[in-house]
């Protein structure tokens, strides 16, 4: 009936903490699909139809002539690739189970563990369907030649960090108006289709429509991971540190706002509203 537990070191917590969110991460990518390997191939399934209908519309338009100098579809796909990272991991992390859950009621689990487990799982999904699609597409077609990757991948990180913090301010304003931040966050991820600014450059628009996109962080994460990529491409007008400081704003006042809900949360919010 009762009993008594043991006084944990800050080591053996932590260890026990990084288990629960890696146990949490395994549940949270099998989620999608039984068969993980199933979700993943889904996953690379879409990214491949993204690439593909951009490649036909700027081929159609006749904007291939705008893109940088170099490999055309890996232009494309650095685009692409950032905003799948971004807008996957804002729904998993706005999805993610809240204080009220019936997870919350086992004693290892919590809300930031489940938060963790989402944006992790999100990035390791990408991450995995980005380094299978680089490297068929390096093998089967073409060889890449990607100026500076380490970057690259650095500004594919703080995408995926910019959709977690602002995923993480719709988790926490989902338990007081579900419905309203269902949809703000649907508008949003659509929106991004074209506020990401993943179908052209920075450095060729006017300051009368660089206005429009400056706003937004993976605007700059895109810019910037273009620079990044191709030698012959120098970003002036977008900075990466504006995403990182967008980003780390977001989750301090996302952060202040769980621990606002979790003790105010209830069970019985769902019957009352």
């Amino acid at each position: 009936m009762f009993q008594v537990r043991p006084e944990e070191t800050r080591f053996y917590s932590a260890i026990s903490l990084l288990e629960v969110v890696f146990h949490s991460i395994v549940r949270s990518v099998r989620s999608k699909h039984n068969n993980a390997l199933i979700a993943l191939a889904m996953n690379i399934m879409q990214a491949v139809i993204f690439v593909a209908l951009f490649y036909v519309m700027f081929a159609v338009i006749g904007l291939r002539g705008s893109a940088i100098r170099g490999d055309f579809l890996l232009y494309v796909m650095s685009g692409i690739f950032l905003f799948l990272t971004h807008t996957k991991t804002v729904g998993a992390v706005a999805g993610a189970e809240g204080p009220a859950s019936p997870m919350m009621q086992h004693a290892p689990m919590n809300t930031m563990v489940a938060i963790l487990s989402a944006a992790v799982g999100s990035l390791y999904i990408q991450t995995v369907s980005l380094f299978l699609i680089l490297f068929v597409y390096h093998v089967a077609f073409t060889p890449l030649e990607i100026e500076q990757p380490i970057q690259a991948y650095g500004m594919v990180l703080l995408a995926w960090f910019t959709g977690a913090a602002v995923g993480l301010v719709f988790l926490v304003l989902k338990p007081w108006s579900p419905g309203t931040v269902g949809i703000l966050t649907t508008v949003y991820q659509r929106a991004n289709m074209i506020a990401s600014g993943k179908m052209f450059l920075a450095n060729t628009l006017p300051s009368s429509m660089l206005a429009m996109f400056d706003w937004n962080p993976l605007f700059h994460c895109i810019d910037q991971a273009r620079g990044y990529t191709f030698i012959n491409y120098n970003p002036h007008f977008s900075s990466w540190q504006y995403a990182a400081w967008v980003a780390l704003a977001l989750v301090m006042v996302g952060l202040m706002g769980e621990f606002y809900t979790r003790r105010h949360a209830s069970i019985s919010w769902n019957a009352r509203r």
